[in-house]
């Protein structure tokens, strides 16, 4: 017995604007170490709506909170900089923060494309 696979349109489409998303903020992290992902991070904002009661929510849930975290430790990161006694412990913070933001692109996006909502 086969089973039979239901194409939702809207689904689909939810599914590659998250796609899109987790590019765009890939992308802008890479060139701009995350600046300029306020852009995209607008767009998770206005259609995780979009997306409730589907696995794609919690994407754009994910892609959220990733921005932001990783904004709290570049800004700790910042903190312990402006010290002479934490300037060397400012690069391990920004290193750290940019391996697990890496990490979080690379398994949502994985996680996307598998079909797999992300933890919230």
């Amino acid at each position: 017995m086969s089973q039979e696979i239901v194409f939702d349109s809207n689904l689909q489409s939810a599914k590659n604007l998250a796609w899109w998303l987790y590019l765009i903020h890939a992308v802008t992290f890479v060139c701009s170490l995350g600046a300029l992902s306020i852009v995209p991070l607008i767009v998770n904002y206005i259609k995780r709506d979009d997306a409730a009661g589907t696995f794609v929510a919690s994407h754009h849930t994910w892609q959220i909170r990733s921005f932001w975290w990783y904004l709290v430790w570049i800004v700790a990161g910042a903190v312990l900089f402006v010290t002479i006694i934490g300037m060397p412990l400012a690069w391990l913070v920004w290193g750290g923060a940019w391996l697990w933001r890496a990490y979080r692109l690379i398994k949502g996006f994985l996680d996307l494309n598998n079909n797999l909502p992300m933890p919230v």
